[in-house]
């Protein structure tokens, strides 16, 4: 099987290892020239997480690593997608398979990721994601996780996920791209707060946070077409444990460092998740009161009120518990 794999960061790179690795496909890793991710690879054949088989190609030529492999694998920052695809759809991908193995809402629009794709070209039955909890730091030590492929068609991901599956990651069959792509980005955000949470010595609230997040996600993902208990499977719920309790978790550790007053500088997706969802609860009416705080923690915590010098996001977090006595289902 050949695989390209767009994006060589940190999971783009373990993605490009599994494939080699573990599967044995032949695999093209792309990166943009001068990209800092793709030089390193290119002078060193490895990064903090993964050192590259020898069997993988690295390549910075687009059209190469379009043109030479049935599956497209991306993982690139959420928010680059629609102009990123501009460049892909530039080559002939009439008959390519597209795999999304990223985590994040359109900023701009309140898109699915997926939903980029349809709109950049691509047949929506040739469009699967890959979700679901696991970090690369813990597979490159041989420590199996479980992780979902999810698709429009039911025969490409039952494709996907058959050939796909290793000792190393057991994959089910999702059953509600809706809620895998909207469970998988907001599980983002509420690894924010749970890095608030740890930041300002709050950690016994996590519990609560696990709880009525996954809630407060089922209520989103039912406004938009997909199923409640989506929320409660593994591309959210089952998420929980890589994204808020981690070490390796880049949103925990951004909601973490806020909470000090200390500026994070990895990608954290949750960030910009969090104003795509607010701005879509807004629009489809919903109450997301956990997301709206880590919203207000991340774009508005250095509002200055009366004087009184900048608000502390775990502050924020806190009015939380102002809200009116209600049933909680």
């Amino acid at each position: 099987m050949n695989i390209s794999v767009l994006g060589c960061g940190r999971w783009g790179s373990f993605i490009a290892w599994y494939q080699a690795t573990v599967l044995k496909n032949r695999v093209i890793s792309w990166g943009p020239e001068g990209d800092y991710s793709y030089e390193v690879l290119k002078n060193t054949g490895r990064n903090e997480y993964v050192e590259l088989d020898k069997s993988i190609t690295l390549t910075c030529d687009l059209e190469y690593a379009v043109n030479s492999s049935e599956i497209i694998i991306i993982s690139i920052s959420s928010q680059g997608l629609r102009g990123f695809m501009k460049k892909v759809t530039a080559y002939n991908v009439k008959d390519k398979i597209f795999i999304l193995c990223m985590k994040g809402i359109e900023e701009s629009t309140g898109k699915r990721l997926s939903e980029v794709l349809i709109e950049s070209g691509i047949d929506k039955n040739k469009i699967a994601v890959w979700v679901g909890p696991g970090h690369i730091q813990a597979f490159t030590k041989g420590i199996p996780n479980c992780m979902v492929i999810d698709s429009y068609d039911e025969n490409l991901k039952r494709y996907i996920a058959d050939n796909f599956k290793s000792n190393l990651i057991r994959f089910y069959y999702g059953n509600d791209i809706i809620g895998s792509e909207i469970g998988a980005a907001a599980k983002n955000v509420m690894g924010i707060a749970a890095g608030v949470l740890d930041g300002s010595g709050y950690v016994s609230l996590k519990g609560p946070l696990m709880a009525r997040g996954a809630y407060e996600v089922g209520k989103l993902i039912t406004a938009m077409g997909g199923e409640f208990n989506s929320a409660y499977g593994l591309a959210h719920l089952g998420d929980y444990e890589t994204t808020l309790f981690s070490e390796y978790s880049h949103n925990r550790r951004y909601g973490e460092m806020m909470a000090h007053g200390t500026k994070f500088d990895k990608l954290a997706e949750g960030v910009m998740t969090a104003k795509a969802i607010k701005e879509l609860a807004d629009k489809l009416g919903i109450e997301l009161p956990i997301t709206n705080a880590v919203y207000e923690a991340c774009f508005l915590s250095r509002v200055f009120e009366n004087g009184d010098g900048p608000k502390h996001c775990m502050d924020i977090i806190l009015k939380l518990f102002e809200r009116e006595t209600k049933s909680e289902f």
